[in-house]
């Protein structure tokens, strides 16, 4: 009966009894050196170092940028509120519409104003009709009085009503003056070009002058501003690196990248105004402010934002990729090094920000160092390895290694 394996034929002569001269002395001597060559490992070549893949640390130029939240503001406001009492008799904006400065918004009933206006210029009419003959008395009196021909009282008072005469022609022409203004009043325009909003009264409405509801704002949104907040802390290590040198700022710097509310960058870039001169003490941050394009209005006023600011310009950092960091129990992070005779070291880091996909490391590597960024779970500090150089995989592509054994 023949068997399909070695432990099939064992069982079988394990389960079943033959008689002792049932299989030649042969077939025996046969059987059990063939178990015997079975059961033998196949020698193979001895383990050599393992092959490691490996980043070379070279200095490069990094630009270290912050994100920062803050909130979009109108680069300019206006609210509008009448300077005269009256009825509304026409509103000529749309809610919601682009002004220029100068247009029209609302107008004001002008009758009593234009009636008022009338009638300071017939007063200063009268005052003006009545100043020539005070004025011929006092030079008359002026040349009689030189020649004692009257009395010193009466040119007094003639000089006395010319200047009289005098006053109320200045206070008829302020009076047409204030009535004029308050007739140019009557119509209320728009202070600022921007975007009107909602209409708080309608037309036949009774408004006061300088009512603390304004009737409408306009709000300049082209340019708009940008505020921020920074800590203090952050401020002042900033200060630090750049004035001891480790940071520079090229010509570049105050341009100033952002990130709308639902994660997409905002397609124009901005430019950083000025900084906040005290700290808030309820926050204990600075306001920074930038100003942004905005031609198609897609900032509005109270807006969510993130601006990404450059700090600084470093012109030897080292980046590490990130899979090649690892950290101990503490929480410290270090990296294993293919030194340069062949064993791995171990080196503790001081790690900044994160660049991307990448660690600036600050302390524990040096230019020439070989990180190990695949491989680490082979090797241990000491170890023998092979260091070639790391080639990470394309996006996409399918990830290549021995194949699995198929399933039975």
């Amino acid at each position: 009966m023949p068997f399909d394996t070695l432990q099939e034929m064992e069982m079988s002569m394990k389960t079943r009894s033959f008689p002792a001269s049932a299989l030649p002395l042969g077939a025996v001597l046969a059987m059990v050196a063939l178990g015997t060559a079975c059961s033998k490992p196949a020698a193979g070549p001895p383990p050599g170092p393992a092959e490691v893949g490996v980043v070379t640390m070279t200095p490069e130029r990094v630009v270290l940028t912050t994100e920062l939240p803050g909130r979009t503001n109108p680069y300019l406001v206006a609210e509008v509120r009448p300077q005269v009492n009256g009825i509304l008799r026409e509103r000529t904006f749309e809610e919601g519409s682009d002004v220029k400065a100068g247009d029209l918004l609302y107008q004001i009933d002008p009758a009593p104003y234009q009636a008022a206006f009338e009638q300071a210029k017939a007063s200063l009419a009268m005052a003006e009709a009545n100043l020539p003959a005070a004025r011929s008395r006092a030079e008359r009196m002026k040349g009689l009085v030189e020649i004692h021909a009257v009395g010193q009282q009466d040119y007094d008072d003639a000089v006395a009503a010319l200047q009289q005469a005098e006053a109320s022609v200045a206070a008829a022409k302020a009076t047409v003056e204030s009535a004029r203004i308050n007739l140019s009043y009557t119509p209320i325009r728009a202070p600022i070009s921007g975007r009107t909003g909602r209409s708080s009264v309608t037309v036949g409405a009774l408004v006061t002058a300088y009512q603390p509801v304004p009737l409408a704002t306009v709000q300049q949104l082209d340019p708009i501003y940008v505020d921020v907040a920074q800590s203090s802390a952050d401020l002042l290590r900033l200060q630090k690196s750049l004035n001891g040198g480790a940071l520079t700022r090229d010509a570049s710097w105050s341009r100033v990248k952002l990130i709308l509310e639902d994660g997409t960058p905002y397609s124009r870039e901005g430019k950083l105004k000025f900084r906040e001169v005290t700290v808030d003490p309820t926050t204990g941050s600075v306001t920074l402010r930038m100003v942004f394009p905005n031609p198609d209005h897609v900032l509005l006023p109270g807006m969510y934002v993130r601006a990404v600011v450059e700090e600084g310009v470093l012109s030897d950092g080292l980046l590490v990729p990130q899979q090649g960091v690892a950290r101990t129990p503490k929480g410290e992070p270090y990296a294993l090094v293919a030194g340069k005779d062949g064993k791995v070291e171990q080196r503790m880091l001081t790690v900044g920000r994160a660049m991307g996909d990448r660690w600036l490391v600050t302390a524990g590597l040096a230019e020439g160092d070989q990180v190990i960024v695949e491989g680490t779970q082979r090797v241990r500090p000491g170890a023998d390895v092979k260091a070639v150089p790391f080639v990470p995989a394309a996006p996409g592509a399918a990830a290549t290694g021995p194949a699995a054994p198929a399933a039975k």
